[in-house]
């Protein structure tokens, strides 16, 4: 299988790890999906890296016309990406967005519908990574059924269709798993393994694996950060506190959702054990909405994209059932508890 390249910490390197994740990309490949793929993981898990290699399957092994469209990229070159096959229908939708960004997204569509239009019997691939963000959540219901017409109800015919979509908030499965339009994968930081080969890439010097592992848990964007920045973890630590505005966040808590994230501090399944609570009620959602904690299903081969975390793993932050989404998470939240 050729391997995407990706830039990672100021280097090129080629896609690493995410068998499990490639294999199910081939499958869906080989039989096109009836729904929309919702691959919902922690931030900076890999999600964006996974959609571009699944672009290379899904053109070079499978012969798919695929849009690709990640509104959020940092190469503004990687905002809209799509096969040449269908150039100049693509540059014939962009002729009539005089300013294409702020409707990106509508664009990739009407590209999709118009390829699906023109070409005989096409296979057509639609990738839209983390889009929730750039439209806004109120929208997530929307266009997920707009991408879920193109399925069942297709402007032109074709031969197989696979449509897949990323998403780090929370909140969106909760508003778009409500209805029957989409299927969720959840995707997990890296296991151990595959981490190792992505800190291996970086030069010395740099501190141990396991000092970074047990601040990274798995999560490339956190290992990035950490290497950009020097490996200064307090930095990294002071500015997630204050883009979070955690200390905001903390102080309007009362007392006993207080007492509580304490406790799921170091133990995140309190969450259940507790939910009877209307504090921690509120205190799930908010964690959930502020992209802090993930509640996590069971470990079961069908509700993941790639290798599920361990059963539980309290040094990681990892419960049965709730996760924090690294353990960066958790701490910044833990020293603002401390400093009160």
């Amino acid at each position: 299988m050729k391997r995407t390249k990706i830039v990672f910490a100021d280097r090129e390197i080629e896609f690493i790890d995410r068998e499990k994740a490639l294999k199910q990309i081939e499958e869906y490949a080989e039989r096109g999906t009836h729904v929309v793929y919702v691959i919902y993981g922690p931030e900076g898990c890999g999600k964006t890296a996974l959609f571009k290699q699944a672009k290379v399957i899904l053109e070079d092994e499978f012969g798919y016309h695929v849009v690709y469209v990640s509104p959020l990229a940092r190469d503004e070159r990687e905002i809209l990406m799509y096969t040449p096959s269908i150039h100049e229908i693509a540059e014939e939708v962009l002729k009539s967005f005089p300013d294409p960004y702020p409707r990106i997204v509508d664009i990739a569509i009407k590209i999709v519908s118009r390829a699906m239009n023109k070409l005989r019997k096409p296979r057509i691939a639609v990738l839209m990574d983390d889009i929730f963000q750039a439209i806004g959540l109120d929208k997530a219901e929307i266009y997920t059924k707009i991408l879920l017409n193109l399925i069942e109800y297709p402007p032109g015919e074709y031969e197989k269709i696979v449509v897949l979509v990323s998403s780090s908030e929370g909140v969106t499965r909760e508003r778009i798993g409500r209805h029957r339009w989409a299927t969720f994968r959840i995707m997990w930081n890296m296991p151990r393994d595959g981490f190792r080969k992505l800190y291996e890439v970086l030069p010395e010097p740099k501190p141990s694996f396991e000092d970074v592992w047990r601040v990274a848990g798995g999560n490339p964007d956190i290992l990035e950060t950490l290497y950009i920045s020097g490996w200064s973890f307090d930095n990294i630590l002071t500015e997630f506190i204050r883009d979070r505005k955690l200390r905001s966040f903390t102080a309007m808590l009362n007392e006993k959702e207080r007492r509580a994230l304490e406790e799921i501090i170091y133990d995140p399944d309190i969450i259940l054990e507790r939910l009877r609570e209307p504090e921690v009620q509120q205190l799930e959602k908010k964690l959930i909405e502020m992209n802090l904690v993930v509640d996590i299903w069971e470990r079961d081969e069908l509700g993941w994209i790639d290798v599920p975390p361990p059963e539980k793993d309290l040094e990681l932050g990892i419960g049965k059932y709730f996760a924090w989404q690294t353990p960066l998470h958790r701490e910044s939240v833990k020293r603002v508890l401390g400093n009160r």
